[in-house]
This record gives structure tokens, C-alpha cells and sequence, in this order.
């Protein structure tokens, strides 16, 4: 039984080695209809859209192109497949030679514990859980010295059921017979892409690409390839694709302008129409959009959702004005009323402004005309307490009102730093009458806009 051990340790120790140099592992998205790209590492499947960096060349660090697609146009049977296969290809190249020398560092320290331990059921522990460890190893390793290890354990088992004989255990466990092969891995792997391929590749993202954008970023990514790696292209092949690139960039420019002029008229005029709250205008340019759309030959779908949720917007905004312009229609004999009601007030307050500039510039002030802000004040918050303010103008005539009594404090701090000889408080009247001034001016403008039609802003 300890020649079984000692050919354990010598298979152990024979199969461990060295590791390769660690890379990036190309990974490849097939798509639904037959093609495939090159993926610079693992793709990301978020929601219904799948994201991967695809390169565009074929130089040991090329230059990336982060794609984006629907999940659907994505065959996830060969992908997924294909993804486990170049996992377990760049583990076994990367790190599986230093997971087994780390397996072959426990497995010796296992049997040499066993080794040097006298009592048979202490033995039989150690080589049972030992046996469990390894017959485990291979399938989270994706199967790496499978050979190797499943000696390992035949030669484990035997010495399992003499330790087990030794104990007088005559029970057969089956779980330590079985071994269980992971599953094959179906899907082939593709060698690296030649610079030919990849730029062919590109060009297959660029035909797949869901917008404009992202179509041409490609195909111009494309044509830097071509030139970049021209020495290395067949040179016929090279001249027919540069060609045949440059006029799909082309296009895809023409394409781009003759949307964007469609775009730019159609806002243009959906701006004008909205303003002048013209909803039935504003409904057929939806249409117009989509018979353009046509004429072009519905090439950017992205656009034209843009640009009708453009319209439609204009649209609500315009049948948001209609509705303002027919409650103020509804609402303007009462506005009229108001407006000839406010308007003692309202002209009482541009009377005491030139009193108020001067307070403000501290440019002198004489009795009479403090006396007549006093007057002015008193009589303005008389006749503004008789104002009922339709609910529209209630925010506009407190504005007012407030002004007036600014205005007043104004008068009456002037009044106590001129008999003071206070410059001090001369200051604080400034203050109040610039407060008073640009409040009335507020009101004013405020109410103006409210006795007009409404705008759309």
C-alpha cells in the first residue's frame, strides 16, 4: 500500500509546471443571420441590448469601437457556447498551471500527513477527503489534466479500500468510483482575425449598427484600417473595399443632411405654428414628417422619432395656448373692468416716481414733496382696498400694494434723516425707494401681460 502512496506523490509532482503569459481573450458574438464579430472580451448583456467592445484592427493593442445592439439580432446558443469554450482556451493558457501546481502542493501535503499518521481511521479521513478534493478539481477547472487527475484517483480508490479493508470497513462507497466528465464544449474556436478579416468584420458591424451614427463612426473606422494596414492588404481587395467604403461614408453624409434640412424646416415651422397656437397646422406636420421620411427612403428612423416627438411637443404646447387664450376670450370683460378700476392706482404710482428717484439718489428731498408722497400713498391703499382683483390679479395687486408702502416708508425714513442730519438713515431711504420703484415697475409689467392675450413662451 505505500508504493500506491509513493506513485501518487511521483504522478503529483511530475505534472506540475509552468504558466503561459496572460492576455486579453477574444470572445465572438454571433448574430441571427449567420455572421459573427470580434469581441475584445467579454460582451454585457444589459436589458434588451447587448454591449461589447469591437476591434478595428489587428494590432497587438488596436483601437476600439464600443458597440451596442439588441439583444435579439444576438444567436446566445453559439455565443454562449462559443464564450466557454475561449474561457476555458485562455484559462488553460493563463492560469491552469498554476492552479494545478497549487493542487499538486495540497495534494503532497495530504499524503504526507497520511503518511505520517499511525491510527488507520485517522488515515482513511485524510484519504477520503483528499479523494473528494481532486474527483472535485477537474470540473471547476474546466477539465484541465483530466487524465492525470482520474489516475490520481484510481490509485486513491485502491488505496481507499485497503485503509478501508485495514479498519475492517467493509462498506463500498459508489460516490468515491464516480467521476463525472463535465460536458464538451461544441462550439470551435476561430483562430485570430487577419487584418483582411477584421477590417471585414467592421464592416459587417457597420451593416448591423442600429443608428446613423454609429453606422458611419464604423465604416470610417474602416477606412483608417485600410490605410493603416494597407502593406498587409491583398491590393486588389484593398482598392475595391477603400472604394466601396468611401462611397457608403459618402451616402451616409448625403443621407445625414437631407434629414437634417428636413429636420430644421419642419421645427421651423412647427415653432411658428405653435406660437400662433395653429393645432390642425400643427397635426398635418406630424404627417409631412412621415411622407418626407418616405421620400428618403425611411433611412434614419432614429431621426424622425426625434423629430416627431419635436412636433408633438409644439403640438401639446399648442393646444395648451388655445385652451389659455379661450379662458382669457371667456375671462376679458372682467379683465377690462379690472383694468379701468386699477388704472387711478396704478397712474397715482407713476406720479410719486420722481420723488422716489430723488430719495433714491439722495439728491435732496423738499417738504412738499414728501407731503405729497404721504397724500399719494394714503389715497392709492384707499383705492386699492375697494379693488376686488379678479383671482388672475390678485398676486399682481399685492405686488402693487406693497410698492406704495414701501414707497411710504421711503418718505418717512427720508423725513427723519433730514431733520437728524442722519446719513445713515438717508441711506435706508434709498434703499426703500429703489425697493418701491422696482416693485411698481414689476406690477405694472405683470398686469400688462395679463390684460394680453397669452404667448406662448
Amino acid at each position: 500500500m505505500k508504493s500506491g502512496w509513493l506513485t501518487v506523490m511521483l504522478l503529483v509532482a511530475c505534472c506540475a509546471s509552468a504558466a503561459a503569459a496572460d492576455d486579453v481573450t477574444m470572445m465572438r458574438v454571433f448574430l441571427t443571420d449567420g455572421s459573427a464579430l470580434v469581441s475584445y472580451g467579454e460582451p454585457a448583456r444589459i436589458g434588451d441590448r447587448v454591449i461589447f467592445s469591437i476591434p478595428t484592427s489587428a494590432a497587438p493593442n488596436p483601437p476600439l469601437h464600443l458597440m451596442d445592439l439588441a439583444a435579439a439580432r444576438v444567436d446566445w446558443e453559439r455565443t454562449n457556447r462559443y464564450a466557454d469554450a475561449a474561457r476555458a482556451a485562455h484559462y488553460i493558457s493563463t492560469q491552469a498551471e498554476f492552479d494545478y501546481a497549487a493542487l499538486s502542493i495540497q495534494m503532497t501535503q495530504a499524503l504526507n500527513q497520511l503518511m505520517q499518521t499511525g491510527e488507520s481511521s485517522r488515515r482513511l479521513a485524510i484519504a477520503e477527503n483528499a479523494r473528494k478534493m481532486l474527483a472535485a478539481w477537474p470540473k471547476d477547472h474546466y477539465n484541465y489534466r483530466q487524465a492525470e487527475v482520474r489516475q490520481m484517483l484510481s490509485l486513491l480508490d485502491e488505496a481507499i479500500a485497503d485503509l478501508r479493508a485495514a479498519t475492517g470497513d467493509g462498506r463500498f462507497d459508489l460516490s468515491l468510483a464516480a467521476f463525472a466528465d463535465a460536458p464538451p464544449i461544441g462550439e470551435p474556436l476561430a483562430p485570430a482575425p487577419t487584418p483582411k478579416e477584421m477590417i471585414e468584420q467592421v464592416l459587417v458591424a457597420a451593416g448591423v449598427a442600429d443608428t446613423a451614427s454609429e453606422r458611419t463612426a464604423l465604416l470610417e473606422a474602416a477606412l483608417a484600417s485600410l490605410d493603416r494596414d494597407a502593406a498587409r492588404l491583398p491590393s486588389a481587395w484593398l482598392e475595391s473595399t477603400r472604394i466601396a467604403t468611401k462611397a457608403q461614408v459618402e451616402a451616409e453624409r448625403l443621407t445625414d443632411r437631407a434629414y437634417q434640412a428636413l429636420t430644421t424646416r419642419i421645427i421651423g415651422q412647427a415653432d411658428r405654428r405653435a406660437r400662433l397656437a395653429d393645432v390642425n397646422s400643427l397635426m398635418g406636420l406630424v404627417d409631412r414628417v412621415r411622407a418626407g421620411d418616405r421620400e428618403l427612403g425611411g433611412q434614419r428612423p432614429e431621426m424622425v422619432a426625434a423629430l416627431i416627438t419635436a412636433v408633438e411637443a409644439r403640438l401639446d404646447a399648442a393646444r395648451r395656448l388655445q385652451l389659455a387664450r379661450d379662458r382669457w376670450t371667456l375671462r376679458a370683460p372682467e379683465f377690462r373692468q379690472y383694468r379701468a378700476a386699477i388704472k387711478g392706482p396704478l397712474d397715482l404710482f407713476a406720479t410719486l416716481e420722481p420723488a422716489l428717484r430723488q430719495i433714491k439718489a439722495l439728491a435732496g428731498s423738499s417738504p412738499s414733496s414728501l407731503m405729497m408722497i404721504d397724500r399719494a400713498v394714503a389715497e392709492i391703499l384707499l383705492l386699492a382696498r375697494g379693488i376686488a382683483p379678479p383671482p388672475e390679479f390678485r398676486a399682481v395687486q399685492a405686488l402693487l400694494v406693497s410698492a406704495v408702502q414701501m414707497a411710504g416708508s421711503a418718505g418717512q425714513i427720508r423725513r427723519e434723516a433730514t431733520l437728524g442730519e442722519d446719513i445713515a438713515r438717508a441711506w435706508d431711504a434709498s434703499s426703500a425707494a429703489a425697493g418701491a420703484l422696482m416693485l411698481g415697475a414689476q406690477a405694472r409689467t405683470d398686469m400688462q401681460r395679463l390684460l394680453r392675450p397669452p404667448e406662448l413662451r
